[in-house]
């Protein structure tokens, strides 16, 4: 019977120990936490959190920079005017507002017209038009435009395989879809990514084989025959985004017999001109020189009003400012908003912070950016030490009640304005936005205010605030 006690004895002992030892990880994390996170930071991101969602800041400032002051593409009157705008409601909020100079390139719309002027069918003295917009950085037709033969692909082997003999001096259309079924299934970044890549190497890949014109199907989800622009690496031919409409009746015909278009596409690069990333910093009260960015992006493209791509993000990151300095709250950080000029058609605007700012890269503890639209946020995608998620799980607690308390790691940068940030190692963060039908509308005409839900960009306005203010007073700054 002792023997039999022992034996208990000595397996509960075991059983106690392997407890203990799987515990001690869990320990050192919550005082890990516990360092980081005060409980007046905790009621401060919560104060935080239900001010955002009872709030308007964002959404009138959307309304402003796209009902007001429309599409905003680098180098226009309408850019600046929205430069101008954004310094002055940062300096009327009480923070530390700079014009960064950027050198952008003025792209200039012409003429956008194609007509399919033979085909298999064709009625005698008639032609069938086709819905098009020209791809910026592309090279101009003449005014009277071009004439020639389309060829139809589906893939760059497809196009490879034809070889020159082929392809020289006719016009290539990149019929590739984009997965909408993919895209509703939750892989939105995914499907963007497989069909945008003939946007932005189709022209380039249909020059090196000596074709006079490229087109690519429109990259997104919505088939009301609109185009969708975008930028595409500089060919020297043409180039322009059909309708998938349009894409699957030119490569319906071509199936039966020669297809021959008439394109103008008129469009074209202007001078270099100045513009500027508009700066404003909440100063920090204990390390003013450790810096949080928050930022979008406020240039945009010109057929709609860039309400989803991308003023929404830069209304959000301005209300991460409005809701420290309404609450009255007092960051150990400074938090720098950033409204980027340049995203769309080259990415000077994050070159020229890159260069000025390289050697205080350092004192960069974090870098948010919003550029996905203003759905419902699920969380963060996030470019970080694996160390530094177990610091973020009260930001998650959060903002869990609004369902915005996923972080999803990623290999690259989470933003392409921080990319140089996070490419120096400083954690970096993207809001994870539902996309399921950002890019029915990303870059197209109907990229307007109404498609924003003034109750989801109030949730995507808490979710950047309490995780910029949350990094910008943790007791430490994230690991590395």
């Amino acid at each position: 019977m002792m023997r039999s006690n022992l034996i208990i004895l000595l397996v509960l002992l075991c059983a106690m120990t392997a407890a203990s030892s799987q515990d001690q990880p869990q320990t050192s994390a919550a005082q890990a936490v516990n360092k980081a996170y005060s409980p007046q930071l905790l009621r401060e991101l919560a104060a935080l959190r239900e001010a955002a969602l009872g709030d308007d800041y964002a959404y009138q400032q959307v309304a402003h920079l796209t009902e007001n002051i429309g599409p905003r593409p680098p180098g226009s009157p309408q850019a600046a005017a929205a430069v101008n705008y954004v310094a002055e409601e940062l300096r009327h909020l009480g923070l530390e507002v700079r014009l960064e100079e950027v050198r952008v390139r003025r792209w200039e719309r012409g003429l956008e017209t194609a007509e399919l002027v033979e085909y298999p069918g064709q009625a005698p003295g008639t032609t069938q038009k086709i819905v098009l917009t020209a791809l910026g950085r592309n090279t101009p037709t003449s005014a009277e435009g071009l004439t020639a033969e389309v060829v139809v692909v589906r893939s760059f082997q497809e196009l490879k395989a034809l070889g020159r003999e082929k392809v020289a001096g006719k016009i290539v259309l990149f019929n590739v879809p984009f997965d909408k079924q993919k895209a509703s299934d939750g892989f939105w970044g995914e499907a963007y990514g497989e069909a945008v890549a003939y946007r932005g190497d189709g022209a380039k890949a249909a020059a090196d084989l000596g074709a006079i014109a490229s087109l690519v199907r429109s990259v997104g989800g919505a088939d009301y025959r609109i185009p969708h622009t975008g930028w595409n690496q500089a060919a020297g031919i043409p180039a322009g985004a059909v309708t998938s409409e349009d894409a699957e009746l030119i490569a319906h015909l071509a199936t039966q017999g020669r297809v021959r278009m008439h394109l103008v596409l008129t469009s074209q690069n202007g001078p270099e001109v100045m513009s500027y990333n508009v700066v404003g910093d909440v100063k920090g009260s204990e390390h003013p020189e450790q810096v949080v960015v928050v930022s979008g992006h406020l240039d945009s493209w010109d057929l709609g009003t860039g309400a989803i791509d991308d003023a929404a993000g830069v209304a959000v990151a301005m209300e991460t400012a409005q809701l420290v300095q309404r609450l009255h709250l007092r960051p150990k950080r400074t938090i720098r908003v950033i409204a980027w000029m340049d995203e769309e058609n080259g990415g000077r605007g994050h070159e020229a912070y890159a260069k000025a700012h390289a050697a205080e890269f350092g004192n960069h503890v974090a870098a948010i950016e919003s550029d996905l639209g203003a759905g419902h946020p699920l969380g963060f995608w996030s470019k970080v030490n694996p160390d530094a998620l177990p610091l973020l799980q009260p930001v998650q607690d959060i903002l869990r009640p609004q369902g915005a308390n996923l972080v999803k790691m990623v290999d690259e940068s989470p933003g392409a304005d921080i990319a140089p940030l996070s490419k120096a190692g400083v954690p970096a963060f993207g809001v994870l936005q539902d996309g399921r039908t950002y890019f029915n509308y990303h870059h197209t005409a109907a990229d307007t205010l109404d498609k924003i839900v003034p109750q989801e960009l109030r949730e995507n306005a808490a979710a950047t605030a309490v995780l910029g203010y949350a990094l910008a007073n943790m007791t430490d700054p994230l690991p590395r």
